[in-house]
């Protein structure tokens, strides 16, 4: 079963506590000051000052040459494939990752791209034996042409694991004799470099391209950025018009990002290490209640207590006993006392800490976690 469908999925309303996930956040209000006196242009012309200004500081930040702002992460991983995957080309992709499961088979649909999954680690990582030994011979007429390999950071489901620049270096050397370009879904790339304490530009600097959202833990209202070469920018862009995502004044948006990206108090990167810590004490203390369980899958072994040492980043991710039916009654019973969780694959359940939830939420959340759990044993 996917996640979000069951009935605690529903929209939050006042006064709720709403962990579902990070992209619930609303802007700040340095977001919103920016957002009302943005200077702007015609994106599609080129012409925006303010889009211009952002994609130049995600490309400097990360250490590419250019920069891309489209609507979504679909959206940029989507732009990606079209700009660096031949129709008929195959993408290695981690099994548990969000363009295999989450993308509505776009890359397949739209860019008539096929994938080969390879199943990841306890950390998040394909091995990387098993990537090489995905690699399609290109010589045989009856295969496909393995044409990208795709690194999900932060990994969402293994406790949403940050993947370290030493694993980035050891896939690229593996994979340097094959000529195959790397690609990081950088979704939640900030989390992973503020938990492992590095640069974001070492997270991406053997990665061809690199996408991350603005609209998660960075609390930007709408977007993404795609990084890259000039000439990998150039074909994202015409692959961004093909899919009517050139925008008009846009940088009513981009302004929003700006703020998250900047260097003064008005960020929202290094406040994600608030969030860091608020999850790793809702793990704690959720670990201790009873019939809380590990999430099993890959993440760690199920029937275990849940380990609190997992959560690097801002995902909680843990089972309850009694299978989904009793999952359902709990996240149900969590929402009548003002906290919305999410059901997540494979029988989970899935807290995440984010701008907006601090010490008395996450105080509020365990007393409804444990009273949920005592109406529902």
């Amino acid at each position: 079963m996917g996640y979000g469908s069951d009935a605690a999925s529903r929209g939050g309303g006042a006064g709720r506590i709403d962990l579902r996930s990070d992209t619930v956040t609303h802007p700040t209000p340095e977001m919103r000051r920016a957002m009302a006196e943005a200077e702007v242009g015609d994106d599609v012309f080129e012409d925006d000052p303010t889009v211009a200004a952002l994609e130049e500081r995600a490309a400097a930040l990360l250490g590419k040459e250019a920069g891309l702002f489209v609507a979504s992460g679909t959206m940029g991983n989507l732009v990606t494939v079209m700009a660096q995957v031949p129709r008929g080309g195959e993408i290695i992709t981690p099994a548990e990752g969000h363009i295999y499961n989450d993308e509505a088979a776009n890359y397949a649909v739209v860019a008539g791209a096929g994938l080969r999954v390879i199943s990841e680690n306890p950390n998040g990582e394909m091995p990387i034996a098993d990537v090489v030994e995905a690699i399609q011979d290109a010589s045989d007429p009856h295969s496909a042409i393995t044409s990208l390999v795709i690194v999900e950071n932060c990994h969402a489901h293994t406790f949403s694991r940050p993947i370290t620049p030493a694993y980035m270096r050891e896939l690229r050397a593996a994979l340097k004799p094959h000529g195959i370009p790397i690609h990081v879904d950088g979704a939640r790339l900030f989390n992973a470099a503020v938990a492992l304490g590095v640069p974001v530009r070492d997270l991406v600097a053997d990665a061809d391209s690199a996408t991350f959202c603005l609209s998660k833990g960075l609390a930007a209202p709408i977007g993404s950025v795609v990084v890259g070469s000039k000439e990998f920018i150039f074909k994202a862009r015409r692959a961004r018009k093909l899919l009517g995502g050139g925008m008009r004044q846009v940088g009513i948006l981009a302004a929003a990002g700006l703020v998250a990206l900047s260097d003064g108090p008005e960020g929202t990167v290094k406040r994600l290490a608030e969030d860091h810590v608020n999850a790793r004490r809702l793990a704690t203390e959720i670990a201790a209640l009873p019939d809380v369980i590990s999430p099993g899958h890959i993440a760690q072994p199920e029937g275990e207590r849940l380990d609190p040492s997992r959560v690097t980043t801002n995902f909680v991710i843990f089972k309850v006993t009694g299978g989904i039916a009793r999952r359902t009654r709990f996240l149900d019973a969590l929402e009548k006392r003002g906290v919305l969780m999410v059901a997540y694959p494979h029988g989970q359940i899935r807290a995440v800490a984010h701008y907006g939830i601090g010490d008395e939420e996450i105080s509020k959340t365990i007393a409804a976690t444990a009273a949920a759990l005592t109406e529902t044993a």
